[in-house]
């Protein structure tokens, strides 16, 4: 086989073809993943939110769940067989070390907290990782049973009544500033925590260095 003369037109074709190639590659790979993807996410929210409202008996009940959004929070409405509510699952991602922490927590309808879920992070591994069991029942920064409106959820140092997770301010300060934030878009502005927090929490230091 004649080997391709090195000129300026035949390394355009060569790259032309090679870019199409694998642009039919990614397309079909994607076409191939996406709704697998999709299906396990739609199945890790509807676990997370019976886990995050419902006691650990009943995870296996049915319920019904409505949805409604609201800007970058999510609401999932949820009642029982005979349409009793049970709560209300508050869905939103902020910005801690890394971007998209997203929080799902179920407050009962006096506002309790009765669960938490982080359904997605990229915080650094044995530091701000620790969000997802820190602030569970029995952990160190435990939030279960308090209510953002009578209590002070944001971390000790900054004058609250929660721990902040060992050398992870920044995730600590954002995780809280999503539980505040979904509080106070679902019950309204009566929370006792000042967190200023928004759709993303910005954070500049990198928490696996400082520990302020």
């Amino acid at each position: 086989m004649k080997k391709l003369e090195s000129t300026l037109s035949n390394m355009v074709i060569v790259l032309s073809v090679v870019c199409l190639v694998s642009a039919s590659l990614l397309g079909f790979m994607y076409g191939v993943t996406a709704e697998p993807i999709a299906r396990i996410e739609k199945q890790t929210l509807d676990n997370g939110i019976k886990k995050v409202l419902l006691d650990e008996a009943n995870q296996d009940a049915q319920i019904n769940v409505e949805v409604r959004e609201d800007g970058a929070f999510t609401f999932y409405e949820v009642t029982d067989a005979q349409g009793q509510k049970l709560g209300t699952a508050v869905k939103t991602a902020v910005q801690g070390f890394s971007p998209d922490l997203t929080v799902l927590v179920g407050f009962n309808t006096e506002g309790d907290i009765k669960g938490y879920e982080v359904l997605k992070h990229s915080e650094t591994p044995g530091l701000g990782a620790n969000c997802v069991n820190w602030f569970q029942k029995g952990g160190k920064g435990d939030i279960i049973g308090k209510n953002p409106g009578k209590n002070n959820l944001t971390v000790s140092k900054d004058g609250g009544e929660i721990d902040a997770i060992t050398a992870s301010t920044i995730t600590s300060r954002a995780f809280l500033g999503a539980v505040n934030a979904e509080y106070k878009q679902l019950f309204g502005s009566n929370t006792n925590a000042n967190t200023g927090a928004t759709k993303r929490v910005e954070a500049a230091e990198n928490d696996s260095i400082k520990t302020e």
